[in-house]
């Protein structure tokens, strides 16, 4: 079982700059894929980012590339997204996520708001 529990959104203005935080519970950390998600209010839920079990392969949504990157401590059991020129449409709850055999998704966290104003 693991836990993954976001952190780091909040309100931030077009051209800003936030960084996510997903904290995951247990011993297997470097054995899952990890990912961010994204879903804004009346919209499905769409791929932002993900990275590989030992970091080395990465990728992103077009909508994100060149403005956000994503990382992962596995010292720490930790993954992080820094989203730098953010814009309104960036505006969404984020959620982390965890997967032994990606794309498929085993756990989900419970979402990080964040809101970027113009």
């Amino acid at each position: 079982q693991v836990q993954l529990v976001e952190s780091g959104g909040g309100l931030v203005q077009a051209g800003g700059s936030l960084r996510l935080s997903c904290a995951a519970s247990g011993r297997t950390f470097s054995k899952y894929a990890m990912g961010w998600f994204r879903q804004a209010p009346g919209k499905e839920r769409e791929f932002v980012a993900a990275i590989t079990g030992s970091g080395s392969g990465i990728g992103y949504a077009d909508s994100v590339k060149g403005r956000f990157t994503i990382s992962r401590d596995n010292a720490k059991n930790m993954m992080y997204m820094q989203m730098n020129s953010l814009k309104p449409e960036d505006t969404a709850v984020y959620y982390c996520a965890a997967g032994i055999k990606w794309p498929s998704i085993d756990y989900w966290g419970q979402g990080t708001q964040v809101t970027v104003s113009s």
